[in-house]
């Protein structure tokens, strides 16, 4: 059978790390037993990729012209919420999905024995282009990375839920009202959404409930299906030897890592982190741990930590970000609303035991005092009391061991993999 992932981005993003991983894995797999074959139509692509392409990947602005294009669509998009952003705060967490692509005509499409949907939004495909795929009647499968598909454009509703019923008095929009600029995009989900079929895989438990419970998707087919990871790559390795990847000195104290592709994102929870820092600091002062940072953007709370401070910057390859995990002693993890974090999957493969919030997808990866700690959201002094928990444990081998397990158990490619080509079998048979 023929898979076409689609993505507007290869590499950038957690989701679109995330559907390269599935594509890689069913690679694999489809190498092994022939079962399957899968390609990966990307919206959007940088140069370095187009020279250097990976197997499999197909870039819809493959040449000059079509890189124009895509940009095009892209500050089309962004041009038609401007006027409408509550501020700047908000800027890229609304999509109204008003500009797209057309792909129905596309070889990779028109080859499909299977569409499989990933994060499809900045100008990669309207609403339009969806209702288009939709109607082309093949089994279509889409793997959520967030709330947008049953929201009326946001990413995450934080806390609003209105999705339950109809959006409108968005918090997103500058002037809420009842027949906003939420309300009319939901309007247009439900005439796209009427007559499709689709069989959604959300990676977590907790984004399948929220999906169940909306007014777009509650009548549509679900599977929940975790995030795949390559665990011959992520895995761990020694401590001394991250250092000199990372060109860290061997100071002997313990390490925290914090890491967010934007460190200032507010949903990533950094001031969280700064402030249990500094209880931890008041309350356990025999306790000097490091403090390791990855992510583009610097927070002005850098300079405000009680402990040392060393922002390894936008960690681009796999080697830099395994040699993080592995430099570290904990992850920490301080998400106020998220799916299932690459980076608590990451860490755990390098069996890096993890503290992070109680919310969203996370507490489905991390056993409380097993392989990680989970404090309640918001609160600082639990968050505090997970990382003097991991940085005090008697045994840290039990956990770092129970880390990798729980990984191996959950996102192995072959798992992970295996349960895809189940569910696109059954949508053949159908």
């Amino acid at each position: 059978m023929r898979v076409t992932h689609l993505s507007t981005y290869h590499l950038f993003g957690g989701a679109a790390v995330a559907a390269n991983r599935l594509h890689r894995a069913l690679a694999k797999i489809g190498q092994w037993t022939g079962s399957v074959e899968s390609t990966m139509l990307v919206g959007t692509s940088n140069r370095q990729e187009t020279h250097r392409p990976e197997p499999g990947v197909v870039y819809l602005a493959n040449n000059f012209l079509a890189e124009q294009t895509a940009f095009g669509r892209f500050v089309a998009e962004r041009l038609y919420f401007l006027p409408q952003e509550r501020d700047v705060s908000v800027r890229f967490q609304f999509s109204p999905a008003k500009f797209g692509a057309t792909l129905n005509f596309h070889p990779a499409i028109q080859q499909a024995d299977i569409l499989h949907l990933h994060w499809i939004n900045f100008g990669f495909l309207s609403l339009n282009g969806l209702q288009s795929l939709f109607e082309l009647g093949k089994p279509i499968v889409w793997t959520l990375h967030d709330q947008w598909a049953f929201t009326g454009g946001c990413h995450y509703a934080r806390g609003c839920t209105h999705f339950l019923t109809h959006c409108h008095q968005c918090p997103y929009l500058k002037k809420p009202g009842e027949h906003d600029l939420a309300y009319t995009v939901f309007e247009r989900k439900k005439g796209v959404f009427g007559n499709a079929r689709v069989h959604f895989t959300p990676p977590s438990h907790w984004l399948a409930d929220e999906a169940k419970r909306s007014a777009l998707l509650r009548n549509f087919p679900f599977s929940v299906i975790p995030y795949a990871i390559d665990q011959t790559i992520f895995c761990p390795v020694e401590r001394a030897e991250a250092n000199t990847h990372l060109d860290l000195p061997d100071t002997g104290k313990p390490r925290l890592l914090f890491g967010s592709a934007n460190v200032t994102d507010t949903r990533k929870g950094f001031t969280y982190f700064a402030e249990a820092l500094t209880l931890l600091h008041q309350q356990h002062p025999d306790l000097t741990p490091e403090i390791l940072v990855f992510g583009k953007g610097r927070s002005y709370l850098f300079n405000e930590l009680p402990y040392p401070i060393r922002h390894l910057g936008l960690l681009t390859s796999e080697d830099d970000i395994v040699a993080a995990y592995n430099a570290a002693d904990a992850m920490i993890v301080p998400s106020l609303e998220d799916n299932l974090p690459n980076t608590v999957i990451e860490a755990m493969a390098c069996g890096t035991p993890v503290v992070g919030f109680r919310t969203g997808g996370i507490p489905e990866m991390i056993g409380h005092r097993q392989n990680g700690y989970l404090a309640d959201i918001g609160s600082a002094q639990q968050l505090a009391d997970g990382m003097a928990f991991v940085l005090t444990h008697p045994n840290p081998e039990t956990l770092r061991q129970n880390a990798r397990q729980s990984a191996e158990f959950r996102f192995s490619e072959e798992v992970v993999a295996s349960q895809h080509v189940e569910l696109y079998r059954q949508l053949l048979n159908e």
